[in-house]
């Protein structure tokens, strides 16, 4: 890199420091933050179909290939198990690593779960949020005589 290029970008960055960050201002058409914005489910609807894609389809294709792995695994395991007293290490090795497995597949089922969940409650926490607002606003109006 040249020394013109190097005082060039030590430039730009000093422009940039100095240069207020504005928070009053809608963002880009094409989105903030890297996030396009068709992909955002902010809609009820999109929330809802959302929901119903983690119930029908995520979570049962999990644990269906996820039962599926554990047959294959364990009839491995006892393919390389102990025969007459002598086995592979293979066996112990894989029993361990599919029992680490296992736990891994119950926390996404246990997220996928959770996030279905959130996704179906957002509207009402919502609500209850504008509700609460609404209710501290109008006990602060009563006391400020507003």
């Amino acid at each position: 890199m040249a020394w013109d290029e190097w005082e060039q970008i030590k430039a730009d960055a000093a422009t940039r420091q100095s240069t207020p960050m504005r928070l009053n201002q809608l963002a880009p058409a094409a989105g903030g933050g890297g996030v396009s914005a068709p992909d955002l489910a902010s809609s009820p609807a999109a929330k809802k179909a959302a929901a119903k894609a983690i119930g029908e389809d995520l979570e049962p294709g999990v644990e269906r290939e996820g039962g599926h792995a554990a047959e294959q695994t364990k009839s491995t395991v006892k393919e390389f198990g102990p025969k007459d007293g002598y086995g592979w290490d293979t066996s112990g090795a894989l029993k361990r690593a599919h029992k680490t497995w296992e736990g891994q597949i119950k926390m996404l089922l246990g997220r996928l779960a959770s996030e279905k969940e959130l996704l179906s409650e957002t509207g009402t926490s919502f609500r209850n949020n504008d509700l609460g607002i609404a209710a501290q606003l109008t006990r602060q109006s009563r006391i400020h005589g507003i």
